[in-house]
């Protein structure tokens, strides 16, 4: 059994290391504590690194608990490690604007309602595992219905959906 302090320390180390957000349930299996003392370790966690003075924070989401940078300090870190290539078209920002707040989505609503074709964009987005497919549309032709995903949220910095920005014309 871990001490305390090592405890909170080794909890800290999980969500730095993981890429993707931790369950409760899989936190309390790596360090052997129970999951009511790992929910209370990560909820002093979330209070100490969501203060100002901190660039990351602790959010906790459906898919678990996770380490990422807070949405305010986008601008300094968005070209880091990143060349020309890797950013984001106008194009990818948009249908995954549309993706967001109207998923699940199929290809030929992202094309009505931006007006041009969109698989090429979509395909890029699935490549950088932004979006995903998730079923088929019970509709003539059974279109793919697409959704956005964990690391989606991740690069966003948002807990979970509610997060996106309310006031988006037409969302």
């Amino acid at each position: 059994m871990l001490a305390r302090i090592s405890a909170k320390a080794t909890i800290e180390a999980l969500l730095f290391a993981s890429g993707d957000p931790l369950p409760l349930s899989e936190i309390a299996r790596v360090t052997g504590l129970l999951p009511d003392d790992v929910e209370v370790i990560l909820e002093e966690l979330i209070l100490e690194y969501n203060k100002e003075e901190h660039g990351i924070q602790v959010v906790k989401s459906d898919a678990g608990y996770a380490m990422c940078t807070k949405p305010a300090f986008f601008e300094y870190i968005r070209d880091l490690n990143r060349g020309p290539e890797k950013r984001l078209s106008q194009a990818a920002l948009e249908t995954l604007a549309i993706i967001a707040y109207r998923q699940p989505v199929t290809r030929t609503e992202i094309e009505a309602i931006r007006g041009v074709k969109a698989e090429r964009v979509i395909n890029s987005l699935l490549e950088r595992g932004l979006i995903a497919e998730a079923g088929r549309k019970d509709a003539p032709g059974r279109p793919v219905l697409y959704v956005t995903t964990n690391e989606f949220m991740r690069l966003f910095g948002l807990a979970s959906l509610e997060d996106l920005p309310k006031d988006v014309r037409g969302a």
